[in-house]
This record gives structure tokens, sequence and C-alpha cells, in this order.
């Protein structure tokens, strides 16, 4: 059964959504991320995608407080991302409730680094990627690099990385459905990894289908916040 796995992006400690990643297309849903958080768990929503947007665009993390107290007043499976760029990222982002993190930019900038987290930390680390026409984008996707996703991903793959969140960028945020043909791609290339899609849910409809496709997990944003998707409709997938 797919992982429902909720997001929560943080900008100035806000719950927020953007639209493929533009910052200027930003709506705030609730100013308290926690009360969100709560009503995940309520329903029996067991993980939660934590973004930290503030972090992505100032390259380290900047919103750990709203972390601490997710973490702190939930029981929530946590994967953190954005501005884990450092060593002592890697330590905040810990020591302030994380399960795990997400290693998007840094991923591609210093392969080196991700590679010793790898083998420190085993299984807390996924790995972020962000695709637009094919390539891997960073820098809170205002930068698409010429590197392949496919390669990038195999690449990670080989070095020990377990799981994969990939979103692709022009369906983010816009209710359009998830490139369900790129993960079937995915899945057919690097069969054993475990790929969480992100990235255009529209509804209920796209959830299973994505099931169907024996996706391991899904994020789900604005389809949620939008009302696109009750949260009452996600329990036939909670085991």
């Amino acid at each position: 059964m797919i992982k429902i796995i909720p997001a929560i992006d943080i900008i100035d400690g806000k719950c927020v959504r953007l639209t493929k990643g533009d910052f200027s297309q930003k709506k705030i849903y609730n100013e308290n991320p926690i009360e969100v958080a709560k009503e995940f768990e309520e329903i029996g929503i067991k993980y939660l995608h934590l973004v930290d947007l503030d972090g992505a665009k100032a390259k380290q993390i900047i919103n750990w407080k709203v972390l601490e107290l997710i973490a702190n007043e939930t029981n929530l499976i946590i994967d953190f991302g954005g501005g884990i760029r450092s060593k002592e990222d890697l330590r905040i982002a810990f020591e302030s409730g994380a399960s795990k993190i997400t290693a998007g930019s840094i991923a591609v900038k210093e392969k080196e680094t991700v590679t010793a987290w790898i083998d420190k930390y085993k299984d807390k680390i996924i790995l972020g990627a962000d695709t637009k026409d094919g390539k891997v984008s960073i820098n809170a996707w205002e930068v698409t690099t010429d590197l392949s996703l496919f390669d990038f991903i195999s690449d990670y793959w080989a070095l020990g990385i377990k799981s994969t969140i990939v979103t692709d960028i022009s369906r983010d945020g816009v209710l359009t459905g998830p490139a369900f043909d790129l993960y079937k791609n995915i899945k057919s290339e690097i069969p054993n990894i475990e790929l969480i899609a992100s990235g255009g849910v529209s509804g209920i409809d796209d959830v299973d289908k994505l099931n169907e496709q024996n996706i391991e997990g899904v994020i789900i944003g604005k389809a949620i916040y939008e009302g696109r998707i009750k949260l009452d409709e996600l329990k036939r997938f909670l085991c």
C-alpha cells in the first residue's frame, strides 16, 4: 500500500504552498503548522514531509523551530528538507526531531559530502530529485542543470541511497496530475528504489493510480489544502 505523506511547506513559520516553486506565487494556508500536523495525525497519518522554503533559499536551515515543535507535539515520522548544506544543518535537523532528511541541491554540488552522509546515516538520507524536462533542478528550483534525472538517481542508488523523492516542477502546485509516465520509467530502470512521487496530485484518483503503479509513497500538498482531497478519503490507505 502506498504511503500517504502530506506536505507542510514553511515560510516565515507559516504553512504555505507555492506554484511551480515560484516564491511570488505564495499562498498562506495556516499561521500555525503544528495545528495542521496534528490534524494529519488525528486521522491516522504517520508520515510528514516538512520543507523549510526559507532555508532552501538561504542555503541553510532557518525554520528548525517549527520542526522541533511538530516533532515534540506529534508522533509523526518527519522527513525534513530545505537548506541542508552542511554537517551543522544535518545535526540541527536530527536534533530537532527529523527522522530523515532530504538531500537535494547538495547532492548535485557536493557528491562526496552526501556520500559520507549515506555511509554514516544509512536509511536516514532521502535523495531529493527535482526535475524539469528530464534534468535535475537545484537552488529552490531556480537553476536547472544539465544532469540527467535518471543518471542522478542511478548514481546515488549505486552509492547506497534507498529512497528518492521525485518532483516534476512543472506539475508542482498546479493540480494537473502526477508525472505517471516518468514514475513508471524510473521504476522500470531502478526497480528496487523506494520512489516517492511529488507534484501534481489533484484528487484521490491520482493516489489510486500511483498505488496501482506500485509507487511506494506520495507527497500531497495543495490538493489537501484546496479541498480536492478530503482527509477522510485517505483513510483507506492508512494501515
